[in-house]
């Protein structure tokens, strides 16, 4: 994985500009303790290329993995639905609302103690362990005789899954620099899109299992999803590494050299790579910072848009455009393609040229283009081609949120109050985008492109309050008026 400039974060004016990995001899690294100062020195550049291509490889990819399933689960609802699911539980009225709702209602209350947990229990036991168990969760899916038994095991669903994305979004961000977070971001988030786009091609094949032993074909779409996420699960407990200070949990990973160089390496950018004792005041005090709920609500109102796509695709394409059940699952994935590479792309060019409202300014308004396509033109490939720029906006902006935030705040405590807020806003969003999308709608679905309209024009608003404020800041920090985040003289923001 390509990476960019990794060099400790010194004011404006002196920050490296050439793209390099290294950090140069006699490089400002304040805060960072002495040892930190030498041992930056110890590894040559392509020494330190190896040692983050491999957390790269290791970290970015088990979590990548393990989120993309996450994912799978959490959204398999649409494919279901139009393969049967809806005939045989009855989903009549607000019954399929319900179902996709109720996950949001467990998921964003279990948000905050799970970002609590992870740090003392480590992220190979809390993240595998939860993964697990929502994989025996999603089986019971498949055996579910009645709507409400199904939307019973949702809740169960959004208790479990309630730790994992703001603990990767957590884990994440204690490995890595601010200008290396997007790309990571990205990356990760991108298989997760990969999910989203094959699980219409997985159940459409799962869906050939039907009659087998009896059972439905949208029945073996939850077991099998179901089984396979047990087996990520298992290759979890062994792909998963520690927090960076935590020597124990990362031995055979990273030799003890190369993990202080990671810990001197993050402190040199923000100074918070070091473990702080839990503060509960420091931990709910970080709701205080107006910023964070900004970053909150810019989550909320794009994941409005990503699980609206989710859960409803499948079933926009099937009565709204008139395609088939095999045709309605199979074209979900073309739109999550063009997402993955829309990410990426954003992701290295907000690394290099140090943006993230821009890139999210510019992601907002490809959903702003595209809703009206999908909702005001009747021509069906007008329509779908709508539906190609809605889904690579919302999509890419995540990653593009969760690094804006990351790349703002310091400190252990804040970060995971941050992570937290960040995901449970998301929840809120999920739950939004549950209800928005109606089958009295249909085929225009008017009432909930008029909604994701909404959320991405208070993105674009939140975006443009935040970057004056930013820079006013910046230049005061630069006159010596002000330290603007966490006490460093250093800090400054990123626009």
């Amino acid at each position: 994985m390509a990476t960019t400039a990794d060099v400790p974060f010194e004011k404006p004016s002196t920050v490296r500009d050439d793209g390099g990995v290294y950090v140069e001899k006699g490089a400002h690294t304040s805060p960072s303790s002495a040892d930190d100062n030498s041992i930056l020195h110890e590894f040559s550049p392509e020494e330190q290329k190896k040692i983050i291509h491999r957390v790269d490889r290791r970290l970015v990819t088990t979590v990548g993995i393990m989120y993309c399933i996450s994912l799978m689960d959490r959204t398999n609802l649409g494919a279901t639905m139009i393969a049967g699911m809806a005939i045989d539980l009855k989903l009549v009225g607000m019954r399929y609302s319900i179902i996709t709702l109720v996950f949001f209602a467990s998921y964003v209350v279990f948000q905050f103690p799970s970002t609590v947990v992870i740090r003392y229990l480590g992220p190979r036991l809390h993240l595998s362990v939860i993964t697990l168990l929502w994989g025996i969760c999603t089986i019971g899916m498949g055996f579910s005789k009645t709507w409400d038994t199904l939307a019973a095991l949702r809740v169960i669903l959004g208790i479990l899954e309630a730790g994992f994305f703001p603990g990767c979004v957590y884990l994440l961000s204690t490995w890595y620099v601010r200008y290396d977070m997007h790309k990571r971001y990205s990356f990760f988030y991108i298989i997760g899109c990969v999910a989203s786009g094959c699980s219409g091609i997985l159940a459409f094949g799962l869906m050939q299992m039907q009659g087998l032993r009896g059972y439905k074909g949208w029945r073996w779409i939850f077991i099998m999803e179901g089984i396979i996420t047990c087996l990520v699960a298992v290759y979890g407990w062994f792909g998963l590494v520690g927090f960076p200070d935590d020597k124990r949990r990362n031995k055979g990973f990273l030799t003890d050299r190369e993990r202080r160089f990671i810990v001197a390496r993050v402190n040199a950018d923000r100074g918070d790579a070091d473990t702080e004792p839990f503060d509960i005041r420091k931990f709910l005090g970080a709701g205080l910072d107006l910023k964070i709920w900004g970053f909150a609500m810019l989550f909320g109102m794009t994941t409005t848009v990503t699980y609206a796509i989710a859960y409803f695709l499948p079933v926009i394409l099937r009565r709204g455009m008139g395609f088939g059940i095999g045709a309605s699952q199979c074209l979900v994935a073309p739109p999550y393609a063009l997402a993955g590479l829309n990410m990426w792309l954003t992701g290295w060019l907000g690394d290099k040229y140090r943006l993230r409202g821009p890139i999210i300014l510019f992601n907002a308004l490809l959903c702003i283009i595209g809703l009206p396509l999908i909702g005001w033109v009747h021509n069906v490939g007008v329509r779908y081609f709508g539906v190609f720029l809605v889904t690579a906006g919302a999509n890419a902006n995540v990653p593009a949120i969760m690094t804006y935030q990351a790349n703002n705040i310091r400190g252990h405590w804040k970060r995971a109050f941050c992570s937290a807020t960040l995901v449970g806003f998301g929840g809120i969003g999920g739950i939004i985008g549950s209800l928005v999308f109606r089958d009295q709608d249909a085929p225009t679905y008017l009432p909930g492109l008029w909604a994701a309209l909404a959320s991405q024009l208070i993105v674009i608003a939140i975006v443009l309050m935040l970057t004056p404020v930013f820079i006013r800041r910046n230049r005061q920090a630069e006159r010596g008026e002000r330290r603007i985040e966490g006490g460093d003289a250093n800090f400054r923001y990123t626009l």
